[in-house]
Formats: structure tokens, C-alpha cells, sequence
């Protein structure tokens, strides 16, 4: 049986630092940085997702760096093992890092990178999509025309829900969460309504804006509301869009409890952690309420699905393509290996939305993105 070793394949074997990256990613560019940066490159020739001991013994006893996945669980001893072989950094290939030990890396000194920025237009994009298909029903109707039975114009065949002028609500109003809301105001002149613990004076401010314009052309107006009840965003929405990160927190936001607290035909979307969502529960809920819709991207147990939900007609299932494109791909790759550059050169981390300069040939000697900067005591760029 073949070992991880046996598995990697090394690009410029004589590279000074050594660098394991646990599945091969799109575009060739980040590799390039990577060699570059006078990296010898070591790729986990699989497409199966590594455990633990995997891992170890793909650090060995040097390792400067590794660029992983949100499929491995990064621990205490995945860490320590980095850490005594020399490593420093550890990048996501992922906006999100709630598979990371952020702590533990921490206390070994391993700056951890992640890739935002990139993901933000995509993934809003795929929950727009998400929405339309469970509102209108648009895989039921795939599903009725491949099976032959449609036959002719009925008045009442698939009828779906209108979006046009109703409420959206949005949980976690970040860059994705912020993103999506305004593609479903501006697209559908729908009213927002969004629950976090911060306000965003940035969304409400181009929401005002484009109410203006609306007024301005004698179209209705729209509004954008803020609560700090969750319970009052999922009484009141039409369409409820999930973008939190998952913390001890938001781990089963919406249990049975909740979604029953939801309008019986609502739309439910989520395309952030599945964990967000009690599975089970929502099962049950979208079997006693036929008119309710949920469309997800991410599962409570991925990639395996709660026993029922594959049955359920009025659930939309994707699997896990909110930043599936080939520029987003490509673009998180980049930004994973500049991470790992940045940090072995101690170039500063830069905070800030200007990722995209770090996509250009004419990168900037800078660090795109390490959540644990400031516990590192590493000097910060704020950007402009």
C-alpha cells in the first residue's frame, strides 16, 4: 500500500525551503510563486481527503511550511509536529478556518494564512443561484421534464414563490453575507433585513442609495434594517440567506425551534458551515411544511447527508460549489501561496479588502491575509 510519501510529487527538489501542499490546486501560478521564492514543492498526488497521520508523515522531520485544506483537521498535534520540524506557516486554501486550532498554532509560533477576498462576488453569486432554484423550483421541474411528464401548460404546474419586492434576511453580514444582499436588492428590489453582532454602515448607507435611485425613477423604495433578534429576521423574511462563521455559537443556529419560527413558505439558504444548520431538524421541518424551501452548499456532516434530506423534493442540494470557479479557484491558490512567501520572507501582513493586487504579476511584498497576526505580535500594514 502506498505511503503519503510515496504520494508526493517535489517541483524544485533543490529548493531551500520546503514546502507541503496537501492537494494539487488549480492554475499554476501559485506555484510558480512558490519556486519562486526558492520553495522546493511537495503535492499530495490524491484526491482523498489526508488524516492525521497522513499528514504527519508528510511533514517529516523538515518542513517550512504546508498549504491544506478546510477537509483536514488542523490540532495541538498537527501543529507541535509543524512546529519541531521547522515549519512557520500553515494557509488555508479557504476563507474560513473553523477546521484550524488557531490557538494552538498560535502558541507553536505558526502564523496561519487564509484567502479572502477572492471567494466574496463567487459564492454570493452561487447563493443567488440557490435562491432562484429552490423559489422557482428549478430542480423539481429538471427532475419532471427529464421523467417525461410533462405534457402540456397547466396554470398551476411547479408554482413557485416571488421574490420581487419581498424581505430578505441575511445572518452574518460580512463580505459574502454583504454581497449577496445587495445582488437581491438591487436584482429584485427586495427589502433587507440583517442579524449579527455588528451593524454594517457600509451596506446600509448603499442600500439608502439605491432607494434614492429607486425614488428618483418613481419605482417603490427599498429598506435595510438591522436587528440583534434573530428570532425578529426569521419571522419577518421571505428569504432567509445563512453567512456566519462557525463558532460554539452559530453551531446549530437553527434548530427545530427556529425554523419553526420562519414563515411556512420561506426560503432557506446556506452556503456558509453546514453545522450552522440542525440537520435532523431541518429534515423534519421540510417534511411537515411542503410550501418551505432550503437550498444548501455545505453539510452538518460532509459529505454525508442527514438520512431523508436526499428525498426531500423541496430542498435544492449543491456539493460545496460556492467558490467553484475557475478564476476564484485559481485566485485562492495564489493567495495561498503568497501567504506561505509572505510569512518565510516576514513580509507584513496587510488588512484590508485590496486583495486583488496580490493576483497581478506585480505582486506587492506584503502578506495577504494571517488571522492570528496580531497574537503573533507580527507588524501589521493597514491598508489603504
Amino acid at each position: 500500500m502506498n505511503t503519503l510519501i510515496d504520494l508526493l510529487q517535489p517541483t524544485n527538489p533543490d529548493g531551500r525551503s520546503r514546502i507541503l501542499v496537501t492537494r494539487r490546486l488549480p492554475g499554476k501560478r501559485w506555484l510558480d510563486i512558490l519556486i519562486g521564492a526558492d520553495c522546493r514543492v511537495e503535492i499530495a498526488s490524491t484526491n482523498q481527503a489526508l488524516d492525521a497521520r497522513a499528514i504527519l508523515e508528510g511533514i517529516g522531520g523538515q518542513c517550512d511550511g504546508v498549504i491544506g485544506q478546510l477537509t483536514e483537521t488542523w490540532d495541538e498535534g498537527l501543529f507541535s509536529a509543524l512546529s519541531a520540524a521547522g515549519g512557520r506557516v500553515y494557509s488555508n486554501y479557504a476563507v474560513g478556518y473553523d477546521n484550524v486550532d488557531v490557538e494552538s498554532a498560535t502558541r507553536h509560533g505558526i502564523a496561519v494564512g487564509n484567502t479572502p477576498g477572492v471567494l466574496t462576488e463567487t459564492t454570493a453569486e452561487l447563493a443567488v443561484a440557490l435562491t432562484l432554484a429552490a423559489a422557482r423550483r428549478i430542480v423539481e421541474s429538471d427532475a419532471f421534464m427529464r421523467s417525461g411528464h410533462y405534457h402540456r401548460w397547466l396554470p398551476d404546474l411547479l408554482l413557485g414563490k416571488r421574490l420581487y419586492g419581498r424581505t430578505v434576511g441575511v445572518v452574518g453580514a460580512g463580505r459574502i453575507g454583504s454581497a449577496y444582499a445587495l445582488m437581491m436588492v438591487r436584482g429584485f428590489r427586495m427589502n433587507l433585513i440583517y442579524h449579527g453582532p455588528h451593524r454594517k454602515p457600509h451596506l446600509e448607507n448603499a442600500v439608502a442609495l439605491f432607494s434614492e435611485y429607486l425614488q428618483g425613477v418613481d419605482e417603490p423604495p427599498v429598506y435595510c434594517r438591522y436587528t440583534s433578534s434573530l428570532d425578529d429576521l426569521l419571522r419577518e423574511a421571505d428569504v432567509v440567506s445563512l453567512h456566519p462563521a462557525l463558532t460554539d455559537q452559530t453551531r446549530h443556529l437553527l434548530d427545530a425551534a427556529a425554523l419553526d419560527r420562519m414563515k411556512d413558505d420561506a426560503v432557506l439558504v446556506n452556503v456558509s458551515r453546514g453545522p450552522v444548520i440542525d440537520e435532523e431538524a431541518l429534515v423534519e421541518h421540510c417534511k411537515s411544511h411542503p410550501d418551505f424551501r432550503a437550498a444548501l452548499d455545505v453539510f452538518e456532516h460532509e459529505p454525508a447527508m442527514t438520512p431523508g434530506l436526499a428525498d426531500l423534493p423541496n430542498v435544492v442540494l449543491a456539493p460545496h460549489i460556492g467558490s467553484a470557479t475557475e478564476w476564484t479557484r485559481e485566485g485562492m491558490s495564489i493567495l495561498a501561496a503568497c501567504n506561505v512567501v509572505g510569512v518565510l520572507n516576514r513580509w507584513p501582513p496587510v488588512q484590508g479588502r485590496d486583495i486583488q493586487r496580490f493576483l497581478s504579476d506585480d505582486r506587492p511584498q506584503l502578506t495577504p491575509s494571517i488571522v492570528n497576526a496580531r497574537a503573533l505580535g507580527m507588524p501589521i500594514l493597514e491598508a489603504d
